[in-house]
């Protein structure tokens, strides 16, 4: 607010002038009077206005001082005229104190203050706070005011500054945008409020409301009143180019037209020339010049009430027709070009168009003549050619950018591809570094991209340089959706990034150090689980690797999730996070079909031979990748897509004749992988497979040979052999036929007829194969072809004929049924019930009985050395049906038994039989009938199956008697009983639940000796070095029976204890590994310790 120092100037000269006026008052001058009177009070204001910035006017301006002032002087009209009251005001008006210093003023002396300050905008300011009907009647006023006598050329360009102040004025009001402006229309509403008069007072004569609405009525007719007051061409120019905006933007455009940059900057850079003529390139002028622009381009927001495009031409017809005949558009072409020219010249141009246009409208044949009556007068103008070089245009735009001008951030795109401004290097440079914000816009970086990739062709290395660090700087900035989209668009310019050009050589050594330090950051600090906060830094880290090469950074990004142990998680993480590294597009173009993070993770893979625990990194690796993660646009996507994996890492790598960079079982696990997430995530009924895209027939062919060959796993490879088979790999092949089966099978079961021929083509293809892979399939033949299998199963197994047929295969002659029964038992659960249900057996006759027991020994004992752990547990299963139920006669003899148990082991038949029957199985194997048929690696095989039964029988025993978790339950009963006062009953009832189980735990340190005893002979008749399963087996028998003993002490005497101590060292003394022989007993000893 004005101090006390200016107040006190400014009351001075208002008193003065008022002095001046007498016998008269500054309440009623007269316009022709303000020329002897105001110069004091324009003397105040200049040396108020005037002020450096000192203590006393921190932050002031000659604008802001004129905008107080003039708030200060209209208030002061408005209160006379509305009669304020002071009793209130001086309360609640902040300009009260000056503005009742001031001696009582008119209309007069507001107008001619603001004339004579050049205050043009400061009233259109004001006047746009005021109350609709208030504007107008203001207006009115203005009009009003400047038409009386004595006119001059002064009042003529106030009035225009006035009409084009407010033309411009299109940005909506906001009440934060000026604390005067605020103020002041606050109490020009409290004076309106206290009077209901006060309306009427401000109106014109109500037979001139309708026109005092009409704003370019009141403009129009203002000007025709003053036309002969015109005698300078400039000033002519002024109003001639008013007319012609005014006219245009209320008749000839329907709304707002949106001009392109390059089409504003050359409206700009022409304006600039012009002006510097007379000023210096400043960001004021330029945005004068755009404000002027953009005036011209928006629809009129006022109402014509009176006004039509009739009256409208008409009134501009004649007046364009006085001022040429007056000799006054005529441009001077001697002297340079003015601004009010270039204006003019650019009215003239958009309202000869705009004239065009409605000549070929449906309304053409309306106001013809003033159309062309004006047309023609337009067109007689001449106006001298005004350019602009390239330089001005790039200064124009650097202003624009450096001091955020309106519509800056095209104005930075446009720089940013402009290949002439660019060849300016210095110039061009130092914008860039010094307004990186400016370019901060997903649009703008790839335009400054691509002037990038040119540049590094033509420009000097060290120019390169500096542009590269600016671009990637702006690049780091930009939010993750704006660096996803960036990188989308430099992946379609070219998947090297900026380095895909031959003039990037230069650069290469610096961005693969600044590579290598990137992702040694990101490893080096990765070892925790990743922050939210450190996640984004490596994000960003490798956002900015990318966004300058995407093939070199996806590569280290490969390299890394492979070869750093656990880092392929937080490799994942990373690229989720960066979709647009997917390049979909370069996918769609490219040859191979593959995305670039498919190609960078096959190099990386063929690049070296991998470790087991680097291909278990490449599994999770690319199994993550496939999962799908949602994207910002609210889908669910993934960046490696199952078939593209399955395609690329799978498909070439199944040969049966040659080696493959990537060995068979981690295609396996891969394809395993795709299949199972597919099934979980990616799949839904409306859309088909994608292993339909992955030629799935031929793909189940080769999956079926390479598992036929894989069922000979412990034969001995001929040399040339491609690939050695193990149990895992033999396994991992059966669950991915399995799967792709039943993936399949859906498809075929929903379009039968479409898939019959490759059906045909694939069963007959199978025909030579091992006839358990054509069951494997069973999920997808359906209802196509039944079941196969040899005709000896069918001998005892009554299946149905609708379903099952036989073959008659050379290696299944007779007697071979339960050896071709057991192998279907281990195939699937599904075929494991049908043969249990079907299996034909009378167990009412013993003979029976006893030769299918016989039977299943010799069959059991061919199979067993085939089977994989799942197969062997389907196998265990069957067996304990078998048992169970009667149908399997397992003898128990007592070659292990010193003494007869007084126990009931009837609950422990299982455990005992089926103990005694894989003795009697690892007998045969072990004998001399057997000894050449398997190899070493397969009798390890066999000594893990083994010990997997005998973990099967322990966990059994553990559920017929958990152990108490602390003291023997006798004890704390008692104890119990003692604090709570129990009942009598109470105590025989845990008395008798304590002798059922020291009878129970007798019998299953019996089992456990037993079993103890069988693994031993099994240990002793096992080829050497192959028994090391069995050894652990073994300790973990006698933890458990140690266990049992310290849980229950009163389950042996001292003397059985003695006897037990005895026999498994009698036992163990047979074993040829002295190692193992002594930890054995070793252990023994402290069993026997601990129970004494």
């Amino acid at each position: 607010m004005i101090m006390d120092k200016d107040k006190a100037i400014l009351q001075g000269a208002f008193l003065l002038s008022d002095k001046l006026c007498l016998p008269s008052t500054l309440s009623c001058l007269q316009k022709s009077d303000w020329c002897k009177v105001g110069n004091p009070i324009l003397d105040a204001v200049r040396e108020i206005c005037g002020k450096e910035e000192d203590a006393v006017h921190p932050n002031s301006s000659a604008a802001s001082w004129k905008k107080q002032i003039i708030s200060v002087v209209w208030l002061k009209v408005l209160s006379r005229e509305n009669g304020e009251d002071e009793e209130e005001a001086w309360m609640e008006n902040p300009f009260f104190a000056l503005q009742n210093a001031l001696p009582e003023i008119n209309h007069v002396v507001l107008m001619e203050l603001i004339k004579s300050l050049s205050a043009a905008d400061v009233f259109v300011h004001f006047l746009r706070r005021l109350p609709q009907h208030q504007m107008y009647s203001e207006l009115g006023r203005f009009a009003e005011h400047v038409m009386n006598s004595p006119k001059s050329e002064d009042d003529v360009r106030f009035f225009l500054d006035v009409w084009w102040e407010l033309w411009k004025s299109t940005e909506p009001l906001l009440d934060s945008q000026d604390s005067i402006e605020v103020m002041f229309a606050k109490q020009v509403g409290n004076l309106l409020s206290q009077t209901h008069q006060a309306s009427k007072r401000l109106k014109l004569d109500s037979s001139a409301l309708s026109a005092n609405t009409d704003v370019l009525h009141i403009f129009l007719h203002t000007l025709r009143n003053m036309k002969d007051t015109i005698s300078q061409p400039e000033l002519c120019f002024h109003a001639l180019s008013n007319c012609l905006n005014a006219l245009y933007t209320s008749f000839f455009i329907e709304h707002s037209v949106l001009l392109p940059t390059k089409d504003k900057m050359m409206y700009l850079s022409k304006a600039m020339s012009v002006k510097e003529n007379n000023d210096k390139l400043c960001s004021e002028l330029i945005q004068e010049a755009q404000q002027d622009l953009k005036a011209s381009h928006i629809r009129s927001k006022f109402y014509l009430s009176v006004t039509s495009l009739h009256n409208a031409l008409k009134n501009v017809l004649e007046l364009t027709q006085f001022w040429q005949n007056q000799g006054l558009l005529t441009v001077c072409s001697s002297s340079p070009p003015t601004y009010t020219e270039f204006k003019l010249q650019q009215s003239v141009h958009r309202i000869l168009v705009g004239l065009q246009k409605a000549q070929m409208s449906d309304a053409a044949a309306e106001h013809v003549d003033e159309k062309n009556k004006l047309t023609a007068l337009l067109e007689a103008l001449s106006f001298p050619v005004m350019e602009s070089s390239s330089e001005m245009s790039m200064r124009v735009a650097v202003t624009i950018i450096s001091h955020r001008l309106d519509d800056y951030q095209n104005v930075a795109m446009l720089f940013a591809s402009e290949e002439r401004w660019a060849a300016c290097e210095e110039q061009w440079m130092d914008c860039l570094e010094k307004n990186q914000a400016a370019f901060q816009k997903g649009d703008t970086l790839i335009q400054l991209s691509s002037t990038l990739r040119c540049q590094l062709q033509t420009a000097s290395v060290s120019h390169c340089k500096r542009l590269l660090k600016v671009v990637t700087a702006v690049f780091t900035a930009l939010s993750l959706e704006d660096k996803n989209t960036t990188l989308a668009a430099i992946l379609r310019l070219s998947n090297k990034g900026f380095f895909g050009c031959s003039g990037s050589l230069a650069l290469i050594g610096s961005f693969e150090q600044e590579l290598n330090m990137a992702f040694n950051c990101i490893i080096q600090g990765g070892g925790g689980p990743p922050t939210e906060g450190n996640l984004g830094t490596a994000v960003s880290l490798v956002a900015r690797m990318a966004f300058q090469n995407p093939e070199a950074t996806l590569k280290s990004c490969c390299h890394s999730a492979v070869f750093n142990k656990g880092a392929f998680s937080l490799m994942c993480k990373i690229l989720q996070q960066l979709p647009g590294l997917q390049g979909k597009d370069e996918q769609r173009n490219n040859s191979s079909g593959s995305s670039l993070l498919c190609r960078c993770l096959q190099e990386t893979v063929v690049s070296r031979s991998l470790a087991d625990n680097e291909k278990e990194q490449l599994l999770k690796f690319g199994t993550v990748l496939m999962m799908p993660v949602m994207t910002a646009g609210g889908e669910r996507e993934s960046l490696l897509s199952p078939q593209e994996l399955v395609n690329t890492f799978v498909l070439p790598n199944l040969s049966l004749t040659k080696g493959n960079s990537i060995d068979l079982e981690l295609s396996l696990q891969l394809l395993h992988a795709a299949l199972c997430l597919d099934g979980q995530e990616v799949a839904s009924s409306s859309s088909a497979h994608f292993v339909l895209d992955c030629s799935p027939f031929p793909l189940l062919f080769t999956l079926a040979q390479l598992h036929d060959q894989a069922l000979r796993c412990w034969e001995q490879p001929p040399e040339t052999a491609v690939h050695r088979w193990s149990m895992d790999t033999k396994e991992l092949l059966a669950s991915v036929l399995i799967r792709l089966a039943q993936v399949v099978g859906v498809e075929v079961a929903a379009a039968p007829s479409r898939w019959s021929r490759a059906l045909f083509w694939l069963r007959d293809k199978m025909k030579d194969l091992d006839w358990t892979v054509y069951l494997h399939l069973k999920p997808m033949w359906g209802e196509h072809f039944k079941n196969e299998v040899p005709s000896s199963l069918l001998t005892v197994c009554d299946l149905p004929e609708q379903e099952w047929s036989g073959l008659n295969l050379p290696q299944y002659g007779y007697g071979t049924g339960l050896l071709a029964w057991m192998e279907c038992c281990t195939l699937s659960d599904s075929l494991q019930s049908t043969m249990l249900t079907c299996l034909s057996l009378d167990r009412r006759r013993p003979d029976h009985v006893g030769m299918f027991s016989k039977g299943l020994l010799v069959a059991l004992t061919q199979t067993l050395p085939w089977c994989s752990i799942p197969q062997w547990s389907r196998l265990l299963r069957a067996i304990k049906e078998l048992i169970t139920s009667g149908y399997l006669h397992v003898p128990f003899s007592l070659e292990y038994v010193d003494f007869l148990p007084l126990l009931d082991l009837r609950s422990f038949a299982y455990e005992l039989c089926l103990s005694v029957l894989l003795l009697r199985v690892l007998q045969l194997l072990c004998g001399s009938s057997c000894s050449d048929w398997l190899t070493g690696d397969s009798w390890v095989h066999i000594a893990r199956l083994y010990a997997h039964a005998v973990r099967e029988v322990m966990n059994s025993l553990r559920a017929k008697l958990p152990l108490p978790p602390s003291k023997p339950f006798a004890k704390q009963s008692v104890a119990t009983s003692k604090s709570c006062d129990l009942t009598q009953d109470s105590l025989k009832g845990a008395q008798m639940e304590e002798n059922v189980q020291q009878v129970l735990c007798q019998e299953v340190l019996f089992v456990l000796s037993q079993l103890f005893c069988h693994v031993q002979h099994i240990q002793v008749m096992m080829p050497s070095g192959q028994s090391e399963p069995l050894f652990l087996s073994s300790l973990e028998i006698l933890s458990h029976y140690e266990a049992i003993v310290g849980a229950f002490p009163k389950s042996n005497s001292a003397l059985e204890n003695d006897n037990t101590k005895h026999f498994f060292r009698t036992i163990t003394d047979n074993l040829e590994n002295q190692e193992m022989k002594s930890v054995l007993q070793q252990k023994i000893a402290q069993l026997t310790s601990s129970t004494a």
